[in-house]
């Protein structure tokens, strides 16, 4: 565990709280990869929608970060479209070095506000996403609704992406 994951935990934990937002929390071994996720979620009875984050480097600089279930694919043109500018998925060094985050483990919130969130809307319809707060050994869920206050309040420019379009 980093310094940097930690303030990422506790970041999202105050706005959990800030907001009255009702979250369920969980600790367990750390995930950082999708068939520990799968294996952990069937033993601790996890029924909501796994989340994943891909950290993006946009071409000519800067970052963004999309943000949508964990079964869905990445389009990189329409990525391109709403962003203006070609993506790739940034190294994991690049990354932990950029937000602080470990590969498999990457958090949506307490980002630097210059990053960009492209955000799939589908999302704001289900009942309960599942989302690691910066600390892989936890694991948090709110609901869709409650995704959708949470990015009003944050720095970061927050696009919302319409199921493919992103």
């Amino acid at each position: 565990m980093t310094n940097r994951t930690q303030e990422i935990y506790q970041t999202n934990r105050k706005l959990l709280h800030h907001l009255s937002i009702s979250y369920q929390q969980w600790q367990h071994e750390p995930i950082l990869d999708f068939a520990t996720d799968e294996r952990i979620a069937q033993q601790l009875g996890w029924t909501g929608t796994h989340s994943k984050s891909l950290f993006l480097k946009k071409k000519g600089g800067g970052f963004a970060l999309f943000l949508t279930d964990k079964d869905s694919r990445l389009d990189k043109t329409q990525l391109k479209q709403l962003l203006g500018k070609r993506t790739s998925i940034c190294s994991n060094d690049e990354m932990m070095e950029e937000i602080g985050c470990l590969p498999g483990a990457v958090c949506p919130f307490g980002l630097p506000e210059d990053i960009t969130l492209v955000v799939d809307s589908h999302l704001f319809t289900l009942e309960e996403i599942l989302y690691t707060p910066g600390l892989p050994e936890w694991t948090f869920a709110i609901s869709g609704a409650d995704l959708h206050l949470l990015l009003t309040t944050i720095p970061n420019h927050v696009i919302e992406a319409k199921k493919g379009e992103a």
